[in-house]
């Protein structure tokens, strides 16, 4: 199994606390990295954004119902969001289009240059993703609680 060395991870992590501290979540940090198994078991929110060019695969950014309800609200300038309509989903799905919009960026400044899908949304119970590359997941902390899980699931350089 390849391992993705720490300089493809950090620009992940840079862009997720950057575009949380722009919605008023300062104060990030992230966790210790380690593989997942992507199962998600209890009611869960993913955004699914594909990596194209000079890296490869799959990002996921995984968030508790609760946690994704509050950052689509959020989003949405305080409007409450109890349920994924499409107006919630669609925040969601633009917060993954920011996070990936800035890393990308940031690649580019490594001369590492790619493009990105259009986010895919799915919530719901024992969801269970099948991806190509093993699954880092980095999770990035709010005042010591998990806000959301950063998994990259991507090929870099000559591996891709």
């Amino acid at each position: 199994m390849a391992t993705v060395d720490i300089k493809y991870i950090n620009p992940f992590v840079k862009a997720t606390l950057t575009v949380l501290e722009m919605l008023g979540m300062a104060g990030g940090k992230f966790g210790k990295p380690s593989l997942s198994d992507l199962h998600f078991v209890d009611p869960s929110f993913l955004i699914q954004v594909g990596v194209v060019g000079g890296m490869k695969g799959q990002v996921i950014l995984g968030m508790s119902e609760d946690r994704a309800k509050n950052i689509a609200s959020t989003m949405m300038m305080g409007m409450p969001v109890n349920e994924f309509d499409e107006m919630a989903c669609s925040a969601l799905r633009e917060l993954g289009n920011m996070i990936m919009g800035n890393t990308s960026t940031i690649f580019s400044t490594m001369n590492i240059i790619f493009d990105i899908t259009p986010p895919l949304s799915m919530y719901g119970s024992d969801l269970k993703i099948n991806a190509e590359t093993p699954a880092i997941k980095i999770p990035i902390l709010i005042n010591d609680e998990e806000m959301l899980g950063v998994y990259v699931c991507v090929k870099a350089g000559d591996d891709a």
